[in-house]
């Protein structure tokens, strides 16, 4: 659901962009934009955590969650960048002093709506626990089951009785 309203409320920004940029509508402009950023604290943030701590296997657990937490941070810094040169205007006189030329502020914001899309479909690989426990999900038990199946098998062909 924080993807998919993240999605709406950049192409809102984004397709009548010349609409927010006039004084009159900056505020709809920040109250629109603090929508997304709640939207993405609302969903996409908190399973940044969650996740990993139900879906990696037991004994692998917190140096796969190090992993994916230094791969969301890259994430988050070339995110943050490539917001930051895309968005410069290709017009000169309106780009900020010393950056290239960007694809624009509108054309920015679809990019980012894009992107959110993609999370959508993304989100729907994760795998769900079903209450399944983390071994379980793993199949970690499983070398231990079929170590008891084999020796359950054993004892009932044995032709050997034991004293009670």
């Amino acid at each position: 659901m924080g993807f998919f309203f993240m999605t709406v409320f950049m192409f809102a920004l984004a397709i009548p962009y010349h609409h927010w940029t006039k004084k009159d509508h900056r505020i709809g402009f920040l109250v629109m934009y603090s929508l997304t950023f709640f939207f993405a604290n609302f969903g996409p943030n908190s399973t940044t955590f969650i996740v990993p701590a139900e879906i990696f296997p037991a004994r692998l657990r917190s140096t796969c969650h190090g992993i994916s937490s230094a791969a969301g941070k890259a994430g988050a810094i070339v995110g943050a960048f490539g917001f930051l040169y895309a968005s410069q205007s290709k017009d000169a006189s309106k780009r900020d002093a010393g950056y290239p030329a960007g694809i624009g502020m509108k054309n920015t914001l679809i990019l980012l709506a894009v992107c959110n899309c993609l999370g959508i479909f993304f989100t729907l690989l994760v795998p769900e626990s079903k209450g399944k426990s983390l071994e379980e999900l793993s199949g970690e038990n499983e070398e231990d089951e079929e170590a008891a199946e084999i020796t359950a098998e054993q004892h009932a062909t044995s032709s050997r009785t034991v004293p009670v």
